[in-house]
């Protein structure tokens, strides 16, 4: 009785955790980029973003993180005028949490403004970017059969799930 008790007791933790890996198959893959605003140098003077930022695509639900100096700089979100005349006293949002270390998610598909009030702007410290939606996945070429027509890729997806239906049936099976 006991030796059954403690059977079970390993077979349903990992009954749930191959029933977690044959789901997480089926979840398309999802990539998000997490930017450090300015590289090595984080958030700081003397860094010219524009050109940091040039080579960049920013996506939405990527997301910015600016690394800086707590006691002296911030990250203020604005709009275009302000960011082209360094004012910093109506800020959008004020994305400072005090720890130095903030993030913004680009959730939204639109121009971004940061900048650093407290005269640091006047310096250099500012960022405009542009948020698109990400591109289409590529499509892949359809894969062939032997005989050299294309094969279904709903296919794929039945055979993911009739095997990871039978490695948890055969798993059942086994130990109960």
């Amino acid at each position: 009785m006991e030796a059954a008790m403690t059977r079970r007791g390993i077979v349903f933790p990992s009954l749930v955790l191959m029933l977690t890996c044959a789901m997480l198959l089926m979840i398309p893959e999802v990539s998000a980029t997490r930017f450090i605003v300015g590289g090595n140098q984080g958030w700081t003077s003397n860094v010219n973003y524009t050109i940091w930022a040039k080579d960049k695509h920013f996506y939405k639900d990527d997301w910015l993180f600016f690394v800086y100096d707590r006691n002296q700089m911030n990250v203020l979100e604005v709009n275009k005028t302000d960011y082209e005349t360094c004012n910093s006293d109506h800020p959008i949002h004020s994305w400072t949490t005090g720890a130095g270390r903030d993030v913004v998610p680009l959730n939204v598909t639109r121009h971004y403004y940061f900048i650093s009030g407290k005269g640091f702007c006047y310096g250099g410290m500012k960022l405009a970017i542009n948020v698109v939606n990400p591109p289409p996945p590529p499509m892949a070429a359809p894969a062939t059969n032997k005989n050299g027509s294309p094969s279904d890729s709903g296919n794929q997806i039945l055979t993911r799930s009739v095997l990871a239906f039978a490695a948890v049936w055969t798993f059942l099976f086994h130990f109960y």
